[in-house]
């Protein structure tokens, strides 16, 4: 049942990060407000980071703005090595 509702949340958030990313890039075509960066990235922190990246690629937005892409791509190596982790724990421990 955890992880079921595990998927559910990941699956959810990615959504809404994607949605975050396509918006974000309708009000800087728009000329309108903006999301704030430090939205954006704590979506892809909670969880969302696939959808984020997906948006980032798919809708080419922010990709030339360093700082926020070393910040999304290190949110996503620590996911990555932190995922490794609790699979090693759970299948060789």
């Amino acid at each position: 049942m955890f992880l079921i509702l595990a998927l559910i949340y990941l699956v959810v958030l990615n959504v809404v990060a994607y949605v975050a990313f396509a918006r974000d890039k309708a009000y800087a075509v728009a000329g309108t407000r903006r999301i704030p960066e430090d939205r954006l990235l704590a979506l892809a922190f909670l969880g969302g980071s696939i959808g984020a990246k997906l948006g980032q690629m798919i809708l080419r937005h922010k990709i030339r703005k360093e700082p926020f892409k070393q910040q999304l791509n290190g949110i996503i190596a620590v996911q990555i090595v932190a995922l490794a982790a609790v699979f090693a724990i759970a299948y060789l421990g």
